[in-house]
């Protein structure tokens, strides 16, 4: 097994990696993981079988360039592995939270709903009339006050 490297158009990896892995499922193709690595602009790594079943899945896919000639063996990604910045706090729902920017910056709000594929949380504001549900991106809030402690 080994790492192929596709490139993809910048902005866009999320949303090939999600198509992908619906293709990849559906087609039942030997790839065995999609890696995402935000410092890594314009590039999805795969690990898969062989190079057929990478080109297999990109056929058609919108927004794959092509793939890079020469695979990666596991060993050459520790590099990257170290990189990663790990999770700077674990939202959980029942969570107050403060909004840190965009429109609602500075506002509290009760964490209703985590969705960690999206990297997002769906929010209830505190002090409006009335409540409305606002989904974020998770690196937008600071915990104001956990769940179990509140």
């Amino acid at each position: 097994m080994s790492i192929y490297i596709y490139r993809i158009t910048a902005g866009q990896e999320r949303v090939v990696g999600e198509m992908l892995a619906k293709k990849v499922k559906k087609d039942s193709l030997p790839i065995y993981a999609i890696g995402l690595f935000e410092d890594l602009k314009g590039y999805l790594l795969v690990e898969a079988e062989n190079e057929v079943a990478v080109r297999q899945a990109a056929m058609k896919m919108p927004h794959i360039k092509g793939i890079l000639d020469k695979p990666m063996q596991i060993e050459d990604m520790s590099s990257l592995m170290e990189q990663a910045k790990p999770v700077g706090q674990v939202i959980s729902k029942g969570d107050v939270v403060e909004l840190i920017s965009g429109p609602f910056k500075g506002e509290k709000a009760k964490v209703m709903k985590v969705d960690e594929n999206k990297d997002e949380i769906t929010v209830e504001l505190s002090e409006v009339a009335v409540p409305i549900p606002v989904s974020v991106k998770s690196s937008t809030v600071r915990i104001h006050k956990k769940a179990d402690s509140a």
